[in-house]
């Protein structure tokens, strides 16, 4: 009877265990889903942006087409990417091309002062410091998954119920670079 009762409350245990685990790898994966749709949200603020920032450079700087056409297809790049995995690297030939374009009002005074202009440049800013913190999140929130599929003895419940691995949001090797500006 005894024995009956000790196997009883172990079996109870771990399928307390197996229960906790399980919602715990839930709400992580959840929480993951959610800190994209984050990114996701600004980086649409950050593409509905751009043809505004476009068209008031284009005034200005009409012999610059191929930067603003690379602008234009970076957009074009990120507006039309399905995965995550897509997204990053869209996201990051994004920055590329503004700062690239960024850099050009440097040779053109009128621009720099044009407030249209200015209240793009600083929108732009503040959508890309808040993508910045959002992805730091996801990838906090990455490491926190993949450290739980991983380590023992979660990784058994995890493997049990087939969660897979989330990919981090990395920097592509051209969002490392030092933008290159030649006039």
């Amino acid at each position: 009877m005894i024995v009956l009762a000790i196997i009883g409350v172990i079996v109870l245990l771990l399928v307390v265990y197996v229960v906790a685990t399980y919602n715990g790898l839930v709400n992580l994966r959840n929480k993951i889903k959610d800190s994209w749709a984050q990114i996701d949200v600004l980086l649409k603020r950050r593409n509905d942006l751009i043809p505004n920032l476009v068209e008031t450079v284009k005034g200005y700087a009409t012999h610059e087409k191929t930067t603003l056409d690379a602008v234009i297809e970076a957009r074009n790049k990120a507006a039309s990417a399905n995965t995550p995995v897509e997204e990053m690297a869209a996201a990051g030939e994004v920055t590329n091309a503004l700062n690239r374009l960024f850099a050009l009002s440097e040779n053109y005074p009128d621009l720099k002062a044009n407030t249209n202009f200015l209240d793009l440049q600083q929108n732009l800013k503040e959508t890309e410091d808040k993508i910045s913190y959002a992805r730091q999140f996801y990838n906090d929130s990455v490491m926190v998954y993949k450290n739980k599929i991983e380590m023992f003895p979660s990784n058994f419940v995890a493997s049990m119920f087939k969660f897979k691995p989330i990919e981090f949001f990395e920097a592509t090797e051209t969002e490392k670079e030092v933008p290159q500006v030649k006039f």
